[in-house]
Order: structure tokens, then C-alpha cells, then sequence
């Protein structure tokens, strides 16, 4: 009798395991933003190519422009054809379609803010979802009796040669480490002398 209620209990417990699986299966969704590029592939992108576009740049063919300031900002002045895409929201589904759409006709998509500054979290990601259609405007706005004033802005370059830095780095990751040699020490043999007994002095008082 016990044994028949484990049994049940068993088939119970597997069933409802069953459908807590099955649950879990179909109410599963597909993250609607995955990464296309590693952190190394987007770091040898950014050292490779040419990916910074000046207020000159901005005059040319087949542009986007995206400002990534807030709402109030961009109302305030902002630069003419272009489209607001504030930088918390840019992978809302609305604005994922924008710039897929983008994407697909192979326009140029250049993100502009307040400074240079203001578009690197946003280029960064974007490149690394894989839209390689992404650059950086290096411009400074700000505003004169509620005018915007748009100028270059200037780029700090690093003394350092960062491309090489990483290709050492990569060189040197890749070189087996050679093991240490471990010393291998014998103990030495000890030899226990045993110590002879005195003799009692023969002989008396």
C-alpha cells in the first residue's frame, strides 16, 4: 500500500515537472537585441577605420542625422533634418525600426549631442549590435540668445599607438607560458647508530 502511494506520488511530481517545462518553453522569447560584435572585433574597428565626422562632413549626401539629446534640447534648436533619438531610448521598438530601416536603404547614420562626448555610449552600442553604418559627429552645440550655435569640436589624440597596444596584448595571450621547471629533491638516507652500553666497573670497595 505504502509503495502505491509512492509510486503515485513519483508520477505526480513527474508530470508536473513536465509541465512546468513545457511553460517554460513556450512562453520563451528571443531577446529582440542581440550582439553581433565581440569586444575585441569592436575595439579593432574603432582603431581601424575612420569613424569621426566633422560639421563640414555633416553637408553630405546620403546622411542621417540623429540628435540623442533629450526632447527639451532638441525643440530648443537643433541641427536641420535631423531626428530625435534620445540616447536612454534608442533600442525602443520604434526607434529600432527607425534605424534598421536606415540600415537597410545604406545611409550614413551620424550621431550628434551637446558635445562628442554625449554620442560615444550610443555609437558603441550600435556598433556592437552590427550596425557598421555608424559615426560620430565632432561637434560642440550650445546656444546664444536661444540660437544654437553649432562648432567643431576638438578630439583629444592619444600619444599612445592604441592599435598596437592591442595587437601586443593578442600576441602576447596567445604565447603558451612555459612551465617552471619543479626541483626535485631526494631525501637523504639517515642512519641511526645505536650506542654501545658501558660495562659496570668491575672490582669492589
Amino acid at each position: 500500500m505504502k509503495e502505491l502511494e509512492k509510486t503515485k506520488r513519483i508520477s505526480i511530481a513527474a508530470v508536473i515537472t513536465i509541465l512546468v517545462v513545457l511553460i517554460a518553453v513556450l512562453s520563451y522569447k528571443k531577446p529582440k537585441h542581440l550582439y553581433a560584435n565581440n569586444t575585441k572585433s569592436t575595439l579593432e574597428t574603432i582603431t581601424n577605420s575612420n569613424f569621426f565626422a566633422t560639421l563640414e562632413d555633416l553637408k553630405g549626401e546620403n546622411l542621417a542625422l540623429i540628435d540623442v539629446r533629450n526632447q527639451f534640447e532638441f525643440e530648443k534648436g537643433h541641427l536641420e533634418n535631423a531626428i530625435n533619438i534620445y540616447t536612454p531610448e534608442i533600442l525602443n521598438d520604434e526607434n529600432s525600426k527607425i534605424l534598421n530601416n536606415l540600415k537597410a536603404t545604406n545611409q550614413t547614420i551620424v550621431l550628434y549631442g551637446s558635445n562628442t562626448n554625449d554620442v560615444t555610449v550610443p555609437f558603441l552600442l550600435l556598433n556592437q549590435l552590427g550596425y557598421s553604418n555608424v559615426k560620430m559627429a565632432t561637434i560642440k552645440n550650445s546656444y546664444y540668445q536661444n540660437q544654437l550655435i553649432t562648432i567643431n569640436d576638438t578630439i583629444e589624440k592619444s600619444i599612445a599607438d592604441i592599435k598596437e597596444f592591442i595587437d601586443e596584448s593578442i600576441k602576447k595571450a596567445s604565447v603558451e607560458s612555459k612551465p617552471i621547471p619543479v626541483k626535485v629533491v631526494t631525501p637523504k638516507k639517515v642512519i641511526t647508530v645505536q650506542k654501545k652500553k658501558k660495562k659496570p666497573a668491575e672490582g669492589g670497595c
